[in-house]
């Protein structure tokens, strides 16, 4: 069974246009983003563009800025200090991946929380992380990653409960894998968490009945390692052999051993981009 993220992604996006509206009258003046991120990483800064003109189709007035591995730490820092601080900005994105010397900047710090619409900063990161159950996850007053909680919104719209099930996430990055499994985990799955390190991933995963998978390794998931009929979701976007877009997974092998699984394209990323321009909305809509 195929677990495709079109559908959900267009019912999350339809109510956002008038919810925008709505902000800007109240608000007068529109909802505002300023997102940046390195134009030398070409996949991610289209990407990012593709993030900014969906949110412009909303109504939102979006800021596009530029980096590159010549801007220097304490100016990139200063641009998200300034927009931190100027209140006619709402919402704050920062695309990764950066140039080394940004990326370990601890830019994160400085992204107020009320604006950090993909859960970067420290007190948004902490405020997820206190959670124990999803009641609480629902009632956090800063955001959540966005691919993190997609995951969560596909299963759900799927009608797969997490609850009780053994699960993998495989990576551990700050952004999807342990957001992902402390998600899981106030949905009450049991959760491991797989890395490079793990030395025996068909053995980690015999009994797993829900993967999910940012490894970045096409081919990386098939027969030999996940176990048949389990629920796969994959979250990774690599290239194949051939330049076309895939995921960690073989998904028709995974099929015919009846599996439930999330294509790439197709699946988690449309319904992440949807998270991401309801999170703008509702970061407009709390200054209300």
């Amino acid at each position: 069974m195929i677990l495709e993220g079109k559908t959900l992604a267009a019912a999350l996006r339809a109510p956002l246009a008038g919810r925008a509206a709505v902000a800007r009258e109240k608000l007068g003046r529109p909802i505002s983003l300023f997102a940046i991120g390195s134009s030398e990483d070409y996949g991610a800064y289209v990407y990012l563009k593709k993030e900014v003109q969906a949110a412009q189709t909303l109504g939102v007035c979006a800021q596009l800025h530029c980096v590159d591995s010549h801007t220097r730490a304490e100016d990139f820092i200063a641009r998200i200090q300034q927009a931190s601080a100027d209140k006619s900005i709402d919402a704050i994105l920062v695309a990764r991946p950066l140039p080394d010397a940004l990326a370990g900047s601890g830019f994160e710090r400085f992204i107020a929380p009320e604006k950090d619409i993909d859960g970067m900063s420290p007190v948004s990161v902490g405020n997820l992380f206190s959670c124990k159950t999803w009641a609480e996850v629902q009632a956090l007053p800063t955001f959540v990653p966005c691919t993190a909680l997609a995951v969560i919104r596909l299963l759900d719209a799927h009608g797969i409960d997490p609850q009780g099930m053994e699960a993998a996430v495989i990576g551990r990055s700050s952004t999807v894998g342990r957001p992902l499994a402390h998600l899981l985990s106030c949905r009450n799955a049991t959760v491991k968490v797989c890395h490079t390190f793990t030395r025996d991933l068909a053995r980690a995963l015999q009994k797993e009945e829900l993967i999910c998978s940012a490894a970045g390794q096409a081919g990386l998931l098939n027969t030999s390692n996940v176990p048949a009929g389990s629920t796969v979701i994959d979250i990774a976007t690599n290239l194949d052999t051939q330049d076309r877009l895939c995921g960690d997974a073989d998904t028709q092998a995974l099929l015919q051993a009846g599996c439930r699984i999330s294509p790439v394209p197709g699946g988690v990323g449309p319904v992440t981009l949807a998270c991401l321009l309801e999170n703008i909305i509702l970061s407009g809509e709390r200054k209300i």
